[in-house]
């Protein structure tokens, strides 16, 4: 979902087919001021892409050759010479020579290793609402960075090109944590997202990355599936500063369908977040017949009420047709509409329609007078009036990462 061509290209896609299917007017007044916004972003990742064309970007220079092989952190050794990999639910036994079910992490002699240290396969800066996080430093640009691979395979992935992949298959450059975080203080980020793949398969580059970043001053967020085991996430968050977690659904059938994956692992892993107290959002891809009945949506944010609590800001974002799914219509924006009611009425305070530029329900509302605080274009932040983390208004606190000194001053609760 963190990808800007399912913004633009669907719109532009639309132009090209029958008469009955183009776009009202609105929707072109729509598209063109998302186009205008994006174009706006002087760090925008378009602006550095054509940097790197030019030869002067982060990823211009030699391609890696092979892997970037580094030691694993978080597996067990087995008899002759297999290992078992704990850093996800999978709990991968892979056999010598062999690779667990991400194809980034193989076995040498029972020594584990990560083959992606460092291999960056994508680089860009972004607007942070492009994760989407909307109560996290808002306004601001994020060094937004991927390696190869993944430990589920949506059909409907966005990323399939990279997530989808061994890295002997994605094109990648070395990029070691000293380099990423001086170069981040070059384009003047407060911020490094660890998104577009999942970051969860490089671990090891991310929980480094993000220790030598916060001692610069820089804060981390991991834009994850939430497929992670808790011993490695508790690590983890000690150098995080905020996390956004994909739900992509709430039964256990969607996940094993559609995902490769189970659900009861991200629910855990969703409460590990809560307990450690570090800042979440939710993301929810709505996909029409596949996760958007009516009943669903009330069961899941009554979950997210009880067991995160109301402020966890939740985002229900449009599907557009891609990877393994094209069959099914992009979501009707009376869907999303309909989502976001569901989740008012069961008590979550902010919650969000995505992929829709121009909706009132991109902006961000006082859940106790309602009056609007942030205002957004697309990706852009028209207005932003929350002051010292409150409503102007009413003085009610708004939850949320306001400032940088607030993003590093976290520390784990438990």
């Amino acid at each position: 979902m963190d990808n800007l061509e399912n913004l633009l290209v669907p719109r532009v896609a639309r132009l090209c087919q029958p008469c009955s299917d183009r776009p009202s007017r609105r929707d072109l007044l729509r598209w063109g001021l998302a186009c205008g916004a994006a174009c706006a972003l002087g760090r925008s990742g378009l602006a550095l892409a054509q940097q790197d064309a030019a030869g002067t970007g982060a990823l211009a220079g030699p391609k890696l050759e092979g892997v970037a092989r580094h030691p694993a952190m978080f597996w067990e050794k087995l008899e002759q010479n297999q290992v078992k990999c704990t850093l996800c639910p999978r709990e991968c036994a892979v056999a010598d020579v062999e690779r667990g079910y991400c194809g980034v992490r193989e076995n040498q002699g029972g020594e584990y290793q990560t083959l992606v240290y460092g291999a960056l396969c994508s680089r860009n800066v972004d607007p942070i609402e492009k994760k989407p996080l909307f109560h996290y430093l808002p306004g601001t640009p994020a060094y937004s960075i991927a390696t190869a691979g993944c430990n589920i395979e949506c059909k409907f992935c966005q990323n399939w090109r990279i997530s989808q992949f061994r890295p002997e298959q994605v094109d990648s450059w070395l990029w070691l944590p000293r380099r990423l975080v001086a170069e981040c203080r070059q384009w003047r980020c407060p911020t490094i997202a660890y998104t577009y793949s999942e970051p969860v398969v490089f671990y090891e580059y991310m929980h480094d990355a993000a220790a030598l970043a916060r001692q610069h001053g820089i804060g981390s967020v991991m834009i994850s599936n939430g497929y992670i085991q808790e011993k490695p996430l508790r690590q983890l968050c000690r150098q995080l500063t905020g996390v956004k977690v994909d739900l992509k659904a709430f039964t256990e059938r969607f996940y094993a369908e559609w995902c490769a994956g189970h659900l009861k692992p991200v629910l855990e892993a969703l409460e590990v977040l809560k307990d450690i107290g570090i800042w979440l959002e939710l993301v929810v891809l709505i996909i029409p017949t596949l996760n958007d009945s009516p009943d669903e949506i009330k069961q899941m944010s009554a979950w997210v009420v009880k067991h995160l609590g109301p402020d966890v800001p939740m985002h229900f974002t449009r599907f557009h047709p891609t990877y393994r799914v094209t069959n099914l219509p992009r979501t009707p924006i009376p869907t999303l509409d309909r989502c976001r009611q569901i989740a008012l009425d069961a008590g979550v305070h902010y919650v969000y329609a995505g992929n829709v530029p121009m909706h009132p329900g991109e902006n961000t509302y006082c859940h106790s007078c309602q009056t609007e605080l942030i205002r957004r274009v697309g990706f852009r932040v028209a207005s932003n009036k929350i002051r010292n983390g409150k409503c102007p208004k009413c003085s009610t606190p708004i939850p949320g990462v306001w400032s940088q000194q607030q993003a590093l001053a976290f520390k784990p609760r438990n």
